[in-house]
């Protein structure tokens, strides 16, 4: 799947029908509240419908062979909701169908700056009659609840009667469920009719889940622009509503049809209610039109891009592919408010619309500067859960909160306790994105309510899970860090200093806000076992070969047989059980390294050149999260153009779809992780003791790197080149930065520039036999024009 490198759009001009289903996941919009899959307007062919509702689900008991105290009970899954994309067209009573017929023309554009799928046809009847299509998409950031289309019919040569049928369809047949355990699961027909009505050309219809019981209104209207009389046909049933809309065109005289789509669900308001609100929303969004919605789209956009772009000079691939992953990333985000980010976003049903731990590690840090807004209310996602956090550590015989690993609701959903609730290392995530939004806007409200209590029911929670050792060190045991290829240890590294940032920023927060820790019930003792915890955490090394281990005994195992696997079969998991992965050397995703990354001050230089070499030889990146970490530290360790390669094949994981799983949605998490790789490899930004500090270096395929982040309402502005980078306050009060070790003051209207050390030179850390990354220009297009290499990853 290759597109042509377009700095602010993705155009698809071949139609490749074996690709659909990964082209409908690349054409997906959203707004965080609602999600629509790319698929085509006349619903057919597709590769797999979806119409989503963030946090919308249908649950279903979990089965075990034999199950035990403390199993999660009840799965969760995103339901595929009432789709309204669906405009057929018949031409002079023949359908208009990319089976049959001539299409001479074909064309979809998804427009970074507009927000708005346009797709493009000239199609040919078998019995002559040509016509041309055109149709654009939105979904709304600004009308929360509301979708466009406007589909536009002309005859070509000679006139023709067309028919064009506007549905609104429940209970889709597709079937998203696979042998692979991170598609989505088959839900079947889980949406029970409670209402159908119509009036003029409008339909409204209303459902509930069976077992969840939650309850959603979904309406459509229409406006038709013609110069002929048309006739028109509004017909309800429970599951399907249709309006058509017949006239006869001549060439030059189009049909226009405008189709308004609104959706509002609820797990405790009335479906009247929910009506109603459907009708207001098709009514405001009525009064607007497609143009001024679009028209508000774009300034939304524009507002976003100038406070977000990255521009990169010197490989039109990765700038496209960057600038899609922001666009998504802001799709899955922006008016999510108050639900989670799910890990495919609103673009598939993957992992069952779970959301998971990346969401705070890696899409939060690129919200705090870039959307701030919405990094915070993914956090009071995470605070309005926080009573069933705290059930769930009660019955786990815990003190505080535990997040679940994977949700939609709040429950822990996964079924596999080593790679679920033992991953308990997801409370301290929460509590590093807690940390570092507060310190990145000053929230002070929110650190004094919300935050403060999600910092201390994960503090709690670790000093219940540790002990203390005979040899005077706070120690956590039986736990599973982010390496899913290992389980159940013992001082995971990057459990411990996470936790130890959670238990630290506790105290702090605590220590700050005393009257609010008091509604609490927080105590001096309480705080001062917290600080000690965190400063006594213990941090395991291995004298014999100068490394820190991934956790305290991952060194004394045996060392997986590289050589001897083939490479079909990657990614592991799906080819070899458990019992062996967890036994041997092997690691799944950055595990130690991404510990080098988000507590980066707790090792030297030296320790963090000698992991990286040892877990490079280690690391299979069988999850689309490896790659990101990879080249971050990569680039602070040295090896640029390491972290290049690793860089494109972030960026480039869902638009050629490395993982080979994009057809069931893309991996908000690894896209975000890309600009990461962006931003904090080559733009080599860290955040250290509240300091922001830049140790750019570009890859050499590179002529610039430009980004933007907003720091407490200063907007900075950073242009990195081989030999200078140079610092500008675009808006705002003065800050404060380091380059290189070297304070800078920044003021508005006073760019500072400053000399790029030299580069060591080391030599390149070598991987697994054939997971070495693709080295950059050997596949890049308008490079060497080769094709993307073939790489099979998981989660």
């Amino acid at each position: 799947m290759a597109f042509d490198p377009q700095p602010w759009a993705v155009v698809e001009k071949r139609l490749d029908l074996d690709m659909l289903a990964q082209t409908e996941s690349i054409f997906a919009l959203s707004n965080g509240h609602l999600g629509l899959r790319g698929n085509f307007d006349e619903g057919e062919p597709r590769g797999l419908s979806g119409t989503y509702l963030n946090g919308f689900y249908e649950s279903y008991p979990l089965a075990y062979g034999e199950s035990g105290f403390g199993f999660a009970e009840d799965g969760q899954a995103v339901v595929n909701v009432t789709d309204g994309k669906i405009i057929r067209l018949l031409v002079e009573d023949e359908p208009f169908d990319v089976h049959r017929g001539h299409l001479e023309f074909h064309e979809r554009t998804l427009d970074f700056r507009t927000g708005i799928l346009t797709r493009e046809v000239r199609w040919r009847s078998e019995a002559g009659h040509g016509v041309r299509v055109k149709s654009e998409r939105l979904v709304s950031f600004v009308d929360r609840s509301v979708a466009a289309i406007r589909y536009e019919v002309e005859a070509l040569e000679q006139p023709v009667r067309v028919a064009v049928q506007s549905n609104l369809q429940a209970n889709p047949s597709d079937q998203a469920g696979v042998s692979d355990p991170r598609a989505g699961r088959a839900l079947g027909d889980v949406l029970d009719p409670i209402l159908d009505v119509e009036h003029d050309l409008r339909v409204v219809l209303a459902h509930k889940t069976k077992r969840s019981q939650l309850h959603f209104a979904a309406g459509m209207e229409h406006t038709i622009e013609c110069t002929g009389d048309a006739t028109t046909l509004t017909q309800c049933e429970p599951d399907l509503g249709r309006v058509t809309i017949s006239v006869g065109l001549t060439p030059g005289q189009p049909l226009r049809v405008t189709k308004l789509l609104a959706y509002h669900w609820s797990a405790h308001q009335s479906i009247d209610w929910l009506r109603d609100q459907v009708d207001a929303s098709l009514e405001v969004a009525g009064s607007q039109g497609f143009d001024e919605l679009a028209e508000h789209q774009k300034d939304y956009l524009d507002d976003y891009w100038e406070r977000a772009n990255i521009e990169v000079d010197g490989d039109p691939e990765l700038q496209q592919a960057l600038r899609f992953a922001q666009f998504h990333l802001l799709q899955a985000s922006a008016r999510a408010e108050t639900r989670a980010i799910p890990a495919k976003g609103l673009t598939g049903p993957g992992y069952d619309g779970h959301a998971f731990w990346d969401t705070e590690a890696f899409v939060l840090p690129i919200l705090n500067f870039t959307k701030p807004d919405a990094a915070k209310a993914a956090l009071m996602w995470r605070h309005r859960i926080l009573p069933s956090a705290r059930e769930r550590a009660q019955q786990l015989g815990l003190k505080g909160a535990a997040m679940p690993w994977r949700t939609i609701h709040g429950e822990e959903c996964s079924g596999y306790w080593p790679a679920g609730t033992a991953a308990f290392h997801v409370n301290a995530d929460i509590a590093w994105a807690v940390e570092r939004y507060v310190a990145n806007t000053g929230d002070e409200e929110f650190e004094r309510g919300p935050g403060l209590d999600l910092l201390v029911e994960s503090a709690r929670l670790w000093l219940h899970l540790g002990h203390w050792g005979a040899d005077g060190a706070f120690h956590i045991h039986g736990v599973t860090g982010p390496d899913e290829y290992s389980a159940l240890v013992d001082d995971n590294v990057y459990t411990n200093l996470m936790a130890a940032k959670n238990l630290a920023a506790a105290a702090s927060a605590a220590t700050r806000h005393r009257s609010d820790a008091a509604r609490l019930d927080v105590v001096p003792k309480e705080v001062r076992e917290w600080h000690e915890a965190a400063e006594a955490i213990y941090l395991p090394f291995d004298e014999r070969v100068d490394v820190h281990p991934q956790d305290q005994d991952f060194l004394t195992h045996d060392l997986w047989d590289f050589d001897g696997t083939p490479l079909e079969k990657y990614p592991l998991l799906l080819h070899y059980p458990y019992f062996e992965l967890y036994r041997q050397q092997v690691v799944k995703q950055a595990d130690l390294v991404l510990a080098l990354f988000l507590c980066g001050e707790r090792f030297t230089l030296e320790q963090k050149r000698a992991a990286f070499q040892y877990y490079e030889a280690l690391t299979v990146r069988d999850s689309s999260l490896s790659a990101c970490t990879q080249s971050i530290v990569a680039a602070e360790v040295g090896h640029t153009e390491l972290a290049y390669d690793y860089l494109a094949e972030a960026a480039f994981m869902d638009i050629h779809d490395l993982e080979h799983n994009v057809s069931d949605g893309l991996h908000i998490a690894s896209l975000a992780g890309s600009v990461m790789a962006a931003v904090c490899g080559m733009g080599g930004m860290r955040e250290y003791d509240h300091k922001l500090v830049f140790r750019p270096r570009l890859a050499r395929a590179l002529e610039r790197l430009a980004f933007r982040m907003t720091v407490r309402g200063s907007l900075l502005n950073i242009e990195v080149r081989h030999e200078e980078a140079t610092y500008e306050l675009m808006e705002g009060e003065a800050i404060t930065i380091f380059h290189h070790g070297e304070k800078l003051a920044l003021t508005p209207g006073r760019p500072v520039t400053r000399p790029i050390p030299e580069a060591e030179s080391l030599p390149r850390p070598s991987q697994p036999k054939g997971r070495e990354p693709v080295r950059r220009g050997s596949y890049a297009s308008g490079r060497s024009g080769a094709a993307a290499p073939t790489v099979r990853l998981s989660r």
